[in-house]
């Protein structure tokens, strides 16, 4: 009988059995265990190997732009604005490996100029952002300001904004490190009132506290399952010092107080015409930090947030750009949905029109376009596909206000 240390430690085969046996300090291996092993570490390797983003490219900001027009109609000077802070993002990223020529300052130090975005609903605010992390080679990840608290209160902690990036990194925690976080409703999170209360205000001024060491950089326990649910679990370091945040908000009513403060300017005998010439129809052109403060951001996350570019509402000749223009756009849509059932859809003109004099009606921005053209084609999309006989649908004026009095959209009324 062969001794335990003449067998194979995993399968038992002896060493006349096997035709080379690897001896280890307290067990032996086959070489067809060796050969087994090697499959399964290559199944488990492709599993749970992450994907790793691409190399970092240095895109110029005109080509950052560029792409935004492709998917962005308007909204020249927040496009701008983006592309040169996320141009900038990708310098500073690249600052520890820049090797400055003669009579360089190599102790100059890059600091991160985080962005604020202020506009309507509708306008193209989470537009912007889905398309940057579409264009960029770097972790991207997409956070709501609405469900976080507190530590210790119901909701999320702000440190599961850097899950979500981690997620989108793969878990490579020096990839993280190099993203840009957008964070979604951050007018959300305002200061409810400037009086004192007996309640803690944990979903508003709190969150402005907690997220403050994120904004400035700093090193966070990031934990990787999502934190409360897991309390057990290893927490990973993660330093925000090179991520680049990106905050949006409607901040419904801001136009008061930008208003006011406009108002304020021009008061007394110094008034010039510059002064005077003031766009009431578009009174958020004229954002300022002053007024972010005014309306219940605290002045350290103002600070932290020192980009500041506003959108413009959408006019009719914006909305009806948007419809046709970009590379995904919504009549390109519905057209490729009816192209899978062989139906040829065409909208013309004059229905184009009335969508988006409705779009203007409901004051639902880009948004609202989706919501009327799915009432006026909803008919068709239900029954078409089992018309076999049917291979062209065309929309017009007089079809697409038909649809649209039949459907409950119709008897929304605006305030």
């Amino acid at each position: 009988m062969a001794k335990s240390s003449d067998k194979c430690s995993f399968c038992g085969r002896s060493r006349s059995e096997a035709e080379v046996l690897i001896a280890g300090i307290n067990g032996n291996i086959c070489q067809d265990c060796v050969a087994q092993a090697q499959i399964i570490l290559s199944e488990e390797h492709s599993i749970k190997k992450p994907q790793r983003v691409k190399e970092l490219k240095l895109m110029k900001p005109s080509e950052i732009k560029k792409y935004l027009d492709q998917y962005v109609i308007g909204q020249e000077e927040a496009k701008r604005i983006l592309s040169v802070a996320v141009y900038n993002h990708y310098k500073r990223i690249s600052q520890s490996t820049f090797k400055g020529g003669p009579g360089s300052n190599d102790d100059v130090e890059i600091e991160k100029s985080n962005i604020i975005i202020v506009g309507e609903t509708g306008t193209g605010k989470t537009l912007l952002a889905r398309t940057i992390a579409k264009m960029l080679h770097v972790p991207f990840a997409i956070a709501d300001a609405t469900v976080l608290t507190e530590a210790g209160y119901v909701g999320e902690d702000v440190e599961s904004i850097l899950v979500r990036l981690l997620q989108a990194s793969d878990y490579d925690v020096k990839l993280a490190e190099q993203g840009i976080v957008f964070i979604d409703e951050i007018d959300k999170i305002a200061r409810k009132s400037d009086n004192p209360s007996i309640t803690r205000d944990v979903s508003g001024e709190g969150v402005q506290q907690a997220l403050l060491k994120l904004l400035e950089g700093s090193v966070a326990n990031v934990p990787p399952q999502g934190g409360r649910k897991h309390p057990e679990q290893k927490m990973i370091q993660i330093n925000t010092e090179k991520i680049l945040f990106i905050a949006g908000g409607a901040f419904d009513g801001i136009e008061k107080i930008i208003a006011s403060r406009m108002r304020a300017n021009v008061i007394g005998y110094s008034k010039n015409k510059e002064q005077v010439d003031i766009d009431k129809n578009n009174l958020m052109q004229y954002i300022a930090p002053p007024d972010l403060k005014k309306y219940g951001l605290i002045p350290e996350i103002v600070g932290r947030l020192p980009v500041v570019t506003f959108l413009s509402p959408l006019d009719k000749i914006a909305l009806k750009r948007i419809l046709n223009e970009p590379k995904n756009a919504l009549v390109k849509q519905f057209t490729r949905l009816f192209e899978m059932d062989d139906i040829e859809l065409t909208i013309t003109d004059e229905a184009l029109d009335l969508i988006v004099d409705k779009a203007i009606e409901f004051k639902l921005g880009a948004r609202g376009l989706r919501s009327i053209l799915e009432a006026i084609l909803n008919d068709a999309m239900f029954e078409l596909p089992s018309k076999k006989s049917v291979k062209e649908l065309i929309v017009t004026h007089d079809y697409a206000n038909e649809k649209l009095l039949k459907n409950p959209i119709a008897r929304l009324k605006v305030a």
